[in-house]
């Protein structure tokens, strides 16, 4: 048997997620986003970034987007309020080019880290042939 449902009048017209009426677009200064941008890495560095986004209502494409103005140089020394457009060509092209330096300079270091080991097994390994070959030349006699 199903019950009825009766209003006890408890709900209010403004429940619900769009009960106030639709909410204002959040806008952001050049520096908010620096802000957002700088502890969103620090959160991802530490598993939370997705915490971070939940907590302050944020968006994952709207990191990429912000942390693509700040590596072109957009946000940086913008005044508050100052209208942020799209890229130039230029600007587009230095963003590119930060992107590929960064790239290979992680790659360099590897390369770096990778070479030193090597280096640092070969005399080793050069160590540990002379100590047997000195030994065997002992037993010899």
């Amino acid at each position: 048997m199903v019950a009825p449902v009766v209003d006890d009048g408890s709900m209010s017209s403004s429940s619900g997620p769009r009960g106030d009426g639709p909410s204002r677009r959040r806008r952001f200064t050049a520096a908010q986003k620096l802000e957002h941008v700088g502890a969103y890495e620090r959160a991802c560095e530490q598993g939370q970034g997705g915490a971070y986004l939940r907590r302050e209502g944020l968006y994952s494409s709207l990191m990429s987007e912000w942390r693509r103005l700040r590596d072109c140089g957009v946000l940086a020394g913008k005044d508050p309020g100052a209208v942020i457009g799209s890229l130039s060509r230029d600007q587009a092209e230095i963003a590119r080019l930060r992107r590929a330096l960064e790239v290979s300079e992680r790659r360099l270091a590897t390369t770096q880290t990778a070479l030193e080991i090597m280096g640092k097994a070969h005399e080793l390994l050069e160590s540990i042939s002379e100590s047997s070959t000195t030994d065997a030349t002992r037993r010899r006699r």
